[in-house]
């Protein structure tokens, strides 16, 4: 088990982040429009996952890496959470969020997989805020669990580890 805080109050979650260098487990979410988001290889990956998009800085990461993936080539960026895809679908559409995946976990064991839900406290069930990157052949190049689920992750370390 991993521990991150909530506003400072010490949250583990049901496992670790995948070590960097490991094949990253396979997943399959649900996309905003309840299709299949897998893990793809020949592409280079950057996951952005977080408790729900109906908080202040689960939206802004969603909003900051979308702006940065306009720039990035041959690399997705999927933002995921247990959020139902219909609220998804909803914020990205308001947003104009386009750049970015956004998938839910809801029915998958993604959270488990990747050592990210969150197994105490009031957010409990729901995924950790952390950033996963998987290079093309399926190999983590990248992870973190952020400090405090309050803060936003370190955008520059996740793009910095696909040059």
């Amino acid at each position: 088990m991993a521990t991150t805080a909530l506003r400072g109050t010490p949250v583990e979650t049901t496992g670790d982040l995948p070590t960097v260098g490991d094949v990253a487990p396979d997943f399959v979410l649900a996309g905003a429009d309840l299709t299949d988001v897998p893990l793809k290889h020949g592409t280079r990956l950057v996951l952005n996952i977080f408790p729900s998009i109906d908080t202040g800085v689960c939206a802004q990461s969603v909003r900051r890496f979308n702006e940065l993936a306009a720039g990035l080539e041959n690399t997705e960026v999927i933002c995921a959470s247990e959020d139902l895809p219909f609220a998804l679908k909803r914020f990205c559409g308001s947003e104009g969020i386009d750049k970015v995946t956004a998938a839910s976990s809801f029915r998958s064991t993604f959270g488990e997989d990747y050592g990210v839900t969150l197994a105490e406290g009031a957010m409990r069930g729901l995924l950790a805020r952390s950033v996963v990157v998987i290079d093309e052949e399926g190999t983590v190049l990248h992870t973190e669990l952020v400090p405090d689920i309050s803060q936003e992750p370190d955008y520059d370390a996740a793009i910095a580890a696909l040059n």
